[in-house]
C-alpha cells in the first residue's frame, strides 16, 4: 500500500464522499436530496445508510418532535441559558446544554430500550422487573417527577399501535413496555419510555436512542439559549440574586 493510500484509509468512511464538485451522503448526491427529503428521513439515511419508508419516517419524526423541550427546570436548558449570559457564543451555550445529557438527565431512553430488549429476549416481564427492582426501585422510562401522566405518552403509543396494526413495525417492544407498565401500575410510562418504544420498534440500538434524544433536545436548547441572549442579562446564576444560598 502506498503512503497516500494509507493516509486515505485512515479516515475511510461510508457516511459521506467529498471530492471537488462532488458531495455524496450515503452514496446519494446532495443535490438530489435537497428539497426532496425531510430532516427525519435524512437522520435515518445518515445513521442507517438507507432511506426509510414514509410510515417509519413519520414515527421517527414524531418521537423527535416529542422530546424537543421540557422547560428551563431541565438542567440542560437551564445550563444553556446561563452559559449564553456569560458571553460565550451560541454554539458554546448549546454545547453546554448538550454536555449535561448524561445517564441521569438524558440517558433514560437508552436505558429503557435496554430494558425492553431484555423483556423481549427473556419473554417474562415479571421476572425482568423483579430482577431490576432488586437492584434499583427505579425503572427507566416509567414515572415522572412533574407529570402524573406524561402528556406525550398517549399520542406516541397510539402511533406505534396503529403502525403495528398495519404491519409497519412488529409491536414486540410496545407489548413489552405495556406489560411492564401494567406490572408497576399506577406508575405510567413517561416520554423516555414512549420514545424508547418508537426507537426500539424502528430498530435503533440503545446508544442511538440517546443520540436521537440529543438531536431532539438540541432544538429546545438552541431556542432557550437564543431567547436568553435577547433578554440582556449578564452572568445569570442558577438562583435570583435576591435569594441567598443556605449556609451550612
Amino acid at each position: 500500500m502506498s503512503f497516500g493510500g494509507e493516509v486515505a484509509d485512515w479516515w475511510a468512511t461510508a457516511v459521506s464522499r467529498i471530492e471537488p464538485d462532488l458531495i455524496e451522503l450515503r452514496g446519494e448526491p446532495v443535490q438530489d436530496l435537497i428539497g426532496r427529503i425531510g430532516f427525519a428521513e435524512m437522520i435515518w439515511l445518515m445513521l442507517r445508510g438507507e432511506r426509510p419508508d414514509p410510515r417509519r419516517a413519520a414515527l421517527l419524526e414524531a418521537a423527535l418532535v416529542s422530546s424537543v423541550d421540557h422547560g428551563p427546570h431541565a438542567p440542560s436548558i437551564a445550563a444553556a441559558r446561563m452559559a449564553i449570559t456569560c458571553g460565550v457564543g451560541l454554539n458554546n451555550a448549546v454545547a453546554t446544554g448538550v454536555n449535561l445529557l448524561g445517564d441521569v438527565h438524558g440517558g433514560a431512553g437508552e436505558q429503557c430500550v435496554e430494558l425492553l430488549e431484555e423483556v423481549v429476549r427473556d419473554g417474562d416481564a415479571a421476572a425482568v422487573v423483579a430482577r431490576r427492582r432488586a437492584r434499583d426501585r427505579y425503572l427507566p422510562g416509567f414515572g415522572h417527577r412533574f407529570h402524573t401522566r406524561d402528556p406525550r405518552r398517549d399520542p406516541l403509543l397510539r402511533l406505534v399501535t396503529d403502525a403495528t396494526a398495519e404491519g409497519v413495525v412488529a409491536g414486540t417492544h410496545l407489548r413489552a413496555a405495556l406489560e411492564v407498565e401494567e406490572l408497576i401500575a399506577p406508575v405510567p410510562m413517561n416520554i423516555d419510555g414512549a420514545t424508547a418504544v418508537v426507537y426500539a420498534e424502528l430498530g435503533f440500538p440503545p446508544p442511538l436512542a440517546r443520540g436521537l434524544f440529543v438531536l431532539s433536545r438540541s432544538v429546545g436548547i438552541l431556542a432557550h439559549a437564543w431567547e436568553e441572549a435577547g433578554q440582556g442579562r449578564r452572568n445569570k446564576g442558577p438562583i435570583p440574586p435576591s435569594i441567598l444560598p443556605t449556609w451550612l
